[in-house]
């Protein structure tokens, strides 16, 4: 290992600890109250409730804490938490847990303060995920696998700024702004983790014209069929147009897919022609078609469980409360179905611009040889 590692290791080591140490005394930065539990009793009034022939258990639990911040700092405050055996709007809460409160006013000068349970701080477990996620990535890509890291952080700070300009922002078009994010993505994340060669730029104009190819091909499907079966009632509570935000959503889910395809194809048929400079045109559009039907079946399947993954909880509640089974998918599966067969369009149109743009920039590299 040489020095340069060592320093690298040592200070990512020393950024862990101190992240770790942060967030579990940050409490002075949160507004909002928050109390770190002491002390759980379980009392003995239960209640059964039975639903759909399943018996779910009510408890309540009381709950001792210390108050971490604010005026009522290392003060006592009294909590009591109801939670059912299922949890699916709740949860038991155990000694050590960080708990936003809010404090009854009332309790305030006679120093035994009660209070009702908002919510969990959960920074912590994020963080330690998120080290994981990041220990992963240096230890299996290395300097690529550093160079990912920071493409993500820069596309996300990317992604929250174009969506608070658009907030901001009443005139201007969501898919505008997600067409020009999308660029910067694409550039940003190819250039820093393949490097400025034909490989990347063949990637990122395959990924560029997959991308808004099938955007197109989508756009113009709804069109001619009116959007009928497409139920945005999970959009119900935005103020903005419904068809818009979906587009959007559309363009941004394709990208990743159409991204992965694009640089496989690239890298494949740079390397074939890297290992054998005299291979013949031929031969690369031959292997590349062949590598390009291996990667599709899987590429398009990984679409269509990561947007369906997302509506099983749904489905679940729809059918237990014995909803017919055709409405049931068309309420909850009809955008994410769109959305996977938009990406899936994506997927298979970027497999031959994939591979004849990456012929392209081989024929211009042996060119110049």
């Amino acid at each position: 290992m040489t020095y340069k590692q060592i320093l690298f290791y040592t200070i990512l080591t020393l950024c862990f600890a101190v992240s770790i140490v942060f967030v579990n005394h940050n409490y002075s930065f949160y507004e909002r109250p928050i109390a770190k539990v002491i002390e759980t009793n379980l009392e003995d009034t239960t209640e059964s409730i039975d639903i759909h022939d399943n018996e779910d258990k009510i408890f309540t639990q009381s709950i001792i804490a210390e108050l971490k911040n604010g005026e009522e700092k290392r003060h006592l405050i009294h909590l009591t938490n109801e939670y059912s055996s299922s949890g699916g709007y709740d949860q038991e809460y155990h000694v050590g847990n960080d708990l936003f409160v809010s404090i009854d006013s009332n309790t305030v000068q006679n120093k035994e303060l009660t209070g009702t349970i908002n919510d969990v701080k959960r920074d912590k477990y994020v963080l330690i995920i998120a080290w994981i996620f990041i220990f992963t990535l240096l230890f299996v890509g290395k300097k690529q696998g550093l160079f990912s890291i920071i493409s993500l952080a820069v596309n996300a700070i990317l992604l929250s700024y174009s969506l608070d300009i658009y907030l901001k922002t009443s005139n201007m078009s969501l898919l505008l702004i997600c067409s020009i994010s999308v660029i910067l993505f694409t550039g940003i994340s190819l250039l820093l983790v393949n490097g400025f060669n034909e490989k990347t730029f063949a990637a990122i104009v395959a990924t560029l014209l997959g991308t808004f190819i099938s955007l197109l091909i989508t756009y113009l499907v709804m069109w001619l069929t009116a959007e009928e079966g497409l139920r945005y009632e999970e959009m119900q509570f935005l103020t903005r147009p419904y068809k818009m935000v979906f587009m959007a959503g559309v363009l941004i889910g394709s990208l990743g897919a159409v991204m992965d395809v694009a640089i496989t194809m690239s890298s494949s048929i740079f390397g074939l022609y890297e290992n054998n400079n005299s291979i013949p045109i031929k031969a690369l559009k031959t292997s590349g078609l062949d590598i390009g039907k291996d990667i599709m079946g899987t590429m398009t399947n990984i679409l269509f469980f990561a947007y369906i993954s997302g509506s099983i909880p749904m489905l679940i509640l729809y059918l237990t409360n014995d909803s017919p089974l055709a409405f049931t998918l068309s309420m909850n599966l009809s955008l994410e179905l769109a959305r996977a067969l938009a990406g899936g369009i994506g997927i298979v149109l970027t497999i031959p611009i994939g591979l004849y743009t990456s012929i392209f920039f081989v024929n211009r590299k042996r060119a110049r040889l």
